[in-house]
């Protein structure tokens, strides 16, 4: 079974809060028959469609190819948060990499940041983008961890964007006696992550990039000029980059050996009217230290968009509603009498090690992945390193290239289960406050 087909009807978006308010552009055209390129990119999410957008500017002749349409997949489903920093804390970084590539490391995903800032800015792109993020803590042996690392941020990084939050500081945001404290990272945000895809077509096009929907790659012939077929055409090319994430499937073995699909959730609720002053006072994102992530905020028109739960299978669950209120009503138990209007899943990809996979499979390809749930910045980046590495400049690739990103044990058929289980025994732990 192919991801892509697992979940969704062919080229239409889900049943989300996103694609109900999000402004699409016209249908691009499948592929047909056979053209030529310096440069075929395989995805038309953040990463492919920044990759498009910066290729074109710099005057490649670039055609991407979304086997759906653009923003179909964890780009116009996710929770729609730009954080800060890479997906692991800065002292784990400085243990597995040394003090200077972390220190880089931390500098390239500021510029992560600046770089959606700038991209919305420069092509007038309706997302709605606003700034703070608050890290909640669930348990209260978290705040000291979470103040710490704060404290650590302003000192070494001299990052000055944090608000640290004690128990009755989140409690005046949050309304919820689930938290413990934490913190508000002013310097992060959240935005429209649909319409932020959206505009990322529109500029790439602009630029001069050719954008196939409906035409799903099912075979890369390598060499030294690469064939890229797809169901009615192919591209031959000079360069190719992979930027399928969670569904790549076999398309580069070596890649989905340490990249694994799984599947987020998230629900929509009616909107609240006043109450919605009651469950967030303030215009933020909030993400818990739940190894299960929970994260929420509130729409323009004053909904709670909640996400929480995973799966690792093909298949969503086929009440996606009920398994996302679960852990919202363990949240918000006053919320337990309001209405559902949207409820979707989506699949991203993560790495043994939470850190993106960047690589170079073969000389004339490229790919990157496995955000784990922190790519919306960091997926857009990696569209224009990518860019950059393809004209010659390989200093930031080389970096994120050095990331440790070890293959998934038992092989495609044990790696599932093994990875419930162990999430599985984190669920126990965050229910029993260790």
């Amino acid at each position: 079974m192919n991801l892509l087909f697992a979940n969704d009807r062919p080229g239409e978006y889900p049943q989300s809060w996103y694609a109900a308010t999000a402004t699409p552009p016209a249908p691009f055209p499948a592929m047909q028959g056979e053209t030529r390129a310096d440069v075929c990119v395989i995805g038309g999410g953040y990463t492919g469609l920044s990759a498009a957008l910066h290729l074109a500017q710099a005057g490649a002749d670039v055609v991407l190819l979304e086997a759906h349409r653009v923003g179909f997949g964890a780009s116009g489903r996710n929770g729609g948060q730009v954080g800060s920093g890479q997906r692991l804390e800065q002292d784990r970084l400085e243990r597995m990499m040394g003090d200077a590539d972390a220190t880089a490391l931390w500098h390239l995903a500021e510029d992560a940041k600046k770089l959606v800032a700038d991209l919305i800015r420069d092509h007038a792109i309706a997302c709605d983008y606003r700034p703070g993020v608050v890290h909640a803590d669930w348990r209260a042996g978290d705040v000291r961890l979470s103040h710490a690392y704060a404290e650590k941020l302003l000192r070494e990084y001299q990052y000055d964007l944090i608000e640290t939050l004690s128990r009755d500081e989140i409690r005046r945001i949050i309304g919820s006696d689930a938290y413990q404290g934490g913190y508000v990272d002013w310097g992060a945000g959240h935005l429209h992550p649909l319409e932020f895809a959206f505009g990322l077509a529109r500029a790439a096009t602009g630029a001069g990039a050719r954008i196939h929907e409906a035409s799903h790659v099912h075979h890369i012939r390598p060499g030294a000029q690469p064939v890229v077929q797809t169901g009615k055409g192919r591209v031959i090319c000079d360069q190719v980059i992979l930027a399928a994430n969670g569904y790549l499937g076999g398309l580069e073995r070596s890649v989905a050996a340490r990249v694994m699909p799984i599947n987020n959730f998230i629900i929509a609720t009616e909107p609240l009217g006043a109450r919605a002053a009651t469950v967030l006072a303030r215009d933020v994102a909030v993400a818990d230290s739940k190894f299960v992530i929970n994260y929420f905020r509130l729409t323009p028109d004053k909904r709670l968009l909640f996400g929480g739960g995973e799966s690792y299978g093909y298949r969503f669950p086929a009440d996606i509603d009920a398994k996302v209120r679960k852990p919202m009503l363990e949240v918000f138990p006053q919320l337990a009498d309001i209405r559902t209007d949207y409820a979707w899943g989506g699949t991203l990809a993560i790495t043994m090690k939470r850190l993106p996979h960047i690589a170079r499979p073969a000389g004339n390809i490229l790919s990157a992945s496995g955000y784990s749930g922190h790519g919306v910045a960091l997926a857009t980046m990696a569209g224009q390193i990518m860019a950059a590495a393809l004209a010659g400049d390989t200093h930031r690739f080389d970096l994120m290239a050095r990331l440790p990103t070890p293959p998934f044990p038992g092989g495609p058929a044990l790696r599932a289960p093994l990875l419930a289980l162990a999430m599985g025994w984190f669920s126990v732990r965050d229910r029993l406050g260790f």
